[in-house]
């Protein structure tokens, strides 16, 4: 047996090269990976060796020769293809141990310049792969260091079966697949390009879907974990659930809206809480009053670090997701009692969301550039009324703001200070939602302010929300009966901006 072993990520290359030796197979090698093998005193020999040529181009052509693929493509049970390799002296090549440059790495990498990122773009690896891959009835690939043993073990076995090449063809194939989208997404000038590379690893199989009749799995976006609910670190519960990860991911998202000390309490991605407060035990009360029935089996976003202090505030209440920066040791010691309570660290000052959003439709994906709400500059809103917001409603609108982009359309939130303190989310008509966030509010309404993710259609929703006491709205603008809803506004007494801006959320 005779194998050809290349790879950037040297995890375990020593250990296999050993052991492949141990079983008598000849291996040829390359570069950075010939030198490790030799320094574990594991008898390699140069890939000039098989080729009879010297590597050239300071490292850039050293696999591409025929007596290189043709030893991998050359079938095995056709005497045509044996008699010609045989005819030009080509022995058969049996394994193939190839990972790629690492493009992805470096692309990350501040202030890179364009020629650094050509050298990372690998070759002879992926023509390898795919080369053995191809001919995976006769040839093992292995890309992922974790297939090592399982290969040695069937290597051992004298039956290696054709599940195990088939599926280490397609892991090939998938590996290569996902470093040309990474390449093709760097170097393409277009924001929306005409073929879009995505590549996405399977971070975990989950329990189920939405409902337990549907098959689902966890996968992340190989382009940047950082600051994204894919870079999460789960310290204690049990298994997270497809609806966990939404909810997670959509608080993560608020949080990210918010530089003071901040708590939110989501349920169905919906915020029913969001309070902030310099005293973070003082911001999670208010973010609970914002709706208490609600709250129950919530997922909690919170922007700072848990202490024990905030810890043995949450843990008489029962939600199914904490997300946070970290948990300190009497924090963690708390929420032990509460084994199932899933705790989530991540990175909540990170690169913030992606750059694009993606919705999956029958027969194909709807892409769009991410919403940001924290890019709105409430400098720019427009009072549109005869009577001016104080500087204590500005404060709240522009909170308001904020929350009201979290919330699913027609979305409408009222807000006390710093406080939600009722919302209604995805009503079909947008005066059902402000009279929902009203009943939501209570008696909290008289005084509050009004955020509207987009315009109202007709006066009725400003007449609702000033019957219940509303004081200042803030609203995109734009509709046709603009006019009309502002001197709804000056009739009752309201304070009116347009933001010239909606953060419609479907």
């Amino acid at each position: 047996m005779r194998a050809i072993v290349s790879v950037s990520d040297k995890t375990g290359i020593a250990e296999l090269g050993r052991a492949l030796s141990e079983r008598g197979v000849e291996i040829f090698s390359t570069g950075g990976t010939l030198s490790a093998l030799h320094t574990a005193a594991v008898p390699a020999q140069g890939i000039s060796e098989l080729t009879g040529f010297p590597e050239i181009l300071e490292g850039r052509v050293k696999t591409l020769h025929p007596a290189v693929h043709g030893g991998i493509l050359h079938r095995r049970n056709r005497p045509a293809d044996v008699a010609e390799i045989g005819a030009h002296g080509i022995e058969p090549i049996d394994l193939v141990v190839v990972n790629l440059y690492p493009f992805r790495e470096t692309i990350a990498q501040p202030n890179l310049q364009l020629h650094d990122a050509l050298e990372q773009i690998d070759i002879g690896g992926p023509t390898l792969l795919r080369a053995a891959a191809k001919n995976f009835p006769h040839v093992l690939v292995i890309v992922d260091p974790r297939d090592y043993p399982r290969v040695l073990a069937a290597i051992d076995s004298l039956a290696i079966d054709e599940q195990l090449r088939r599926e280490l063809a397609a892991k090939a194939f998938a590996h290569t697949a996902a470093y040309d989208s990474a390449i093709a997404a760097y170097l393409s000038p277009e924001q929306l390009p005409a073929t879009l590379p995505l590549s996405f690893e399977k971070v975990q199989d989950l329990r189920y879907g939405e409902n337990p009749h549907q098959p689902a799995a966890f996968y992340r976006d190989q382009a940047s974990n950082k600051g994204t609910i894919a870079g999460a670190r789960q310290v204690q519960g049990k298994e997270l659930s497809f609806n966990n990860l939404l909810d997670a991911d959509a608080a993560l998202h608020i949080l990210q809206s918010f530089d003071a000390p901040t708590v939110t309490i989501l349920k169905h991605t919906n915020p029913c809480g969001l309070a902030s407060h310099h005293d973070l035990v003082a911001a999670h009360a208010a973010a609970r009053s914002g709706d208490p029935v609600s709250a129950f089996g919530g997922i909690v976003g919170i922007n700072r670090p848990v202490d024990g202090r905030l810890a043995t505030a949450m843990q008489r209440y029962f939600y199914e997701v904490i997300v946070a920066p970290a948990f300190d040791d009497e924090a963690r010691a708390i929420f032990a009692a509460k084994p199932n309570l899933r705790l989530l660290e991540l990175d909540i000052d990170g690169p913030g969301g992606q750059a694009w959003d993606y919705r999956r439709v029958s027969g194909g994906l709807l892409v769009q550039a991410a919403d940001e709400v924290a890019a709105d500059d409430p400098g720019s809103w427009r009072v549109v009324s005869e009577h001016q917001p104080t500087a204590e409603q500005l404060e709240a609108l522009w909170f308001a703001w904020r929350a009201c982009a979290a919330v699913k359309s027609n979305a409408i939130v009222l807000v006390q200070d710093q406080t939600l303190v009722g919302m209604g989310a995805g009503q079909p008509s947008r005066v059902d939602s402000v009279q929902i966030a009203v009943r939501k509010a209570g008696d909290r309404a008289a005084g509050s302010v009004l955020a509207s993710d987009a315009f109202f259609p007709k006066p009725d929703g400003v007449e609702a929300a000033a019957a219940a006491g509303v004081g200042a709205l803030v609203q995109p603008g734009g509709s046709q009966a603009d006019d009309e809803v502002i001197a709804t506004a000056n009739r009752l007494g309201l304070a009116l901006m347009f933001t010239g801006r909606r953060h419609f959320r479907h």
